[in-house]
């Protein structure tokens, strides 16, 4: 352990300690998993179940499944994660800790930028809100009018958030509970109008496309981006009543209700979509929006109007929590010194850091924007909030190794759960496709800038050190994007299918080794998180 480094670190890390004080801890495991559970169900539910069976047909099924699987290895390092460590914004924290301030700072850029993503879901709120207002896009920019709209309903979410914590919670609860009856009714309502037997079968068969096309389907059919958004429930773990038991089942039982609702939408989709429409097959079935429109085919005009309604509350409910979510990590990331201190107050009446959420409702402001092909790059950095996903599993095998801290044991298996993890939050990484990753990767790297910009090296450690520790971060990032220029997924295809994503797997696990021993070494020679 470094030796202290005097006083201002210690007055930093007290100041820290007196804001994390000041957060309400009325979260418990209902409102904790309607967190989660709202974060994950979006606008996709309304397009993923077509784009899943265009792509991969009927076994779009076990595609669901597999997401299901694998979000679930994931979560189990996180949730791990939150009840050891329980803390505002955690996800943005534990790299830092683990890794030291080149990776920290990376990985809290990444989600900086992940704003965005609250942005986009404002954006289609307005997409659908057109619907009904005309006028609020001229082709696919906001008019001055649409601007006016999404800024007003920006600022509307901010002020929910203003309250008290449980208020927050309250008000979420029953955005859910309406999340949750809407599929439903869908569901019902579709099967009630009349299906068709032989489905799975019909149509080329089950898998007409080949069992290839389930990998394919999970990043082209919109499947990881639909069940992404589990990770809420821990960056309020420092707000929830008796962490250690409450965050591994709210997570779980999140991922759980959100992977039911999809596979019943799936379903119906898959048993109600006529025959005249599959005369090409699953590929020819094109809807703009897919369950409007097929309730509107089989004379449920009354469902039809009900999902219009409906596509603007889901992306309501979670740009709702995206403003919460983005709040909480800006919190931590003025702790992480990637922002200024300043941001990290804390409300001591309401608990809620007031000033975070102020400087976010400008961030979104500005990416709505009409900077042409700025929006571009807007609605990919949502892909970059799955580099958290990485950093935990290094994160949580780097907290096993350390014999000082101590970890909930929550989660058996870490020691196979966490490089798998690294593996599958990898692959979900590469699969969001080159023409994405080459403009977010890049965008991800220039966090270096910010890191010199933010250091100060009477507080941090030797340069070299921390150059040393990060390292890995840096040639991951450099590694997936040459990889994923080679690959399969949007890319130059001179790396074959299924051997580019096999490549993907052997190229993290390799880093993965890697960045746990330099997350060891950081944490035996570094300052820890008294003086961070």
């Amino acid at each position: 352990m470094a030796a202290d480094r005097g006083a201002a670190p210690e007055t930093g890390a007290a100041e820290a300690a007196v804001q994390e004080q000041r957060l309400r801890r009325d979260l418990g495991f209902w409102a904790l998993t309607a967190i989660g559970f709202s974060n994950i169900v979006g606008s996709g539910w309304l397009f993923a179940a077509m784009y899943a069976a265009r792509t991969a047909g009927p076994a779009s099924l076990l595609t669901w499944v597999g997401a299901g699987v694998l979000c679930g290895l994931v979560a189990l390092v996180m949730i791990e994660l939150g009840a050891s460590r329980p803390e505002g914004g955690g996800t943005v924290r534990w790299p830092l800790y683990a890794s030291g301030r080149l990776v920290g700072t990376l990985v809290g850029w990444s989600v900086l930028l992940s704003v965005g993503g609250t942005a986009a879901e404002i954006s289609a709120i307005m997409q659908y809100a057109d619907h009904y207002l005309p006028d609020l896009y001229h082709g696919h920019v906001l008019t001055p009018t649409g601007l006016a709209l999404a800024v007003g309903l920006s600022l509307l979410l901010t002020v929910l958030n203003w309250f008290a914590v449980r208020t927050f919670a309250r008000l979420n609860n029953l955005v859910s509970v309406f999340k949750i009856a809407v599929p439903v009714i869908t569901v019902v309502a579709l099967f009630a109008s009349g299906w068709h037997s032989g489905r799975l079968t019909d149509h080329g068969g089950f898998a007409p496309y080949g069992y290839a096309a389930c990998l394919s389907a999970l990043a082209g059919g919109g499947i990881v981006y639909s069940v992404n958004g589990f990770q809420a429930a821990l960056d309020f773990s420092g707000e929830t009543r008796n962490p250690r038991r409450t965050i591994p089942a709210s997570v779980l039982t999140g991922i759980g209700l959100a992977l039911v609702m999809y596979l019943g939408l799936q379903f119906a989709f898959l048993f109600t979509v006529p025959d005249s429409l599959l005369g090409d097959g699953w590929k020819g079935v094109d809807f703009e929006s897919p369950f409007g429109q097929l309730a509107l085919i089989l004379n449920l005009h009354w469902l039809s109007s009900l999902l219009y309604a409906d596509a603007v509350l889901s992306p309501g409910g979670s740009a709702y929590v995206g403003v919460a979510l983005n709040a909480r990590h800006t919190y931590a990331l003025a702790k992480n010194r990637t922002l200024p201190r300043a941001l990290m107050q804390v409300d001591p009446r309401s608990g809620i850091p007031h000033r975070a959420l102020a400087l976010n409702f400008v961030v979104i402001v500005l990416f709505l924007l009409p900077f042409g092909g700025w929006q571009r790059i807007v609605s990919i950095m949502g892909d970059m909030y799955l580099l958290i996903y990485a950093a935990s599993a290094v994160a949580v095998a780097v907290f096993r190794a350390d014999p000082g801290t101590r970890m909930a044991g929550w989660v058996p298996g870490l020691r196979w759960i966490a490089p798998l993890s690294f593996v599958v939050s990898s692959e979900f990484v590469y699969w969001s496709g080159w023409h994405d990753l080459r403009l977010a990767l890049p965008v991800v790297l220039a966090g270096v800038v910010l890191y010199a910009g933010m250091r100060r090296t009477a507080e941090d450690g030797p340069l070299a050190g921390e150059l040393r520790d990060g390292a890995w971060l840096l040639c991951y990032l450099s590694g997936l994007t040459l990889l994923s220029w080679l690959g399969t997924f949007k890319g130059s295809g001179r790396l074959p299918a299924p051997y580019d994503s096999l490549a993907v797997a052997a190229f993290a696990l390799a880093v993965f080794f890697w960045a746990v021993r330099s997350g060891v070494r950081h944490r035996a020679t570094a300052p820890q998180e008294a003086v961070l």
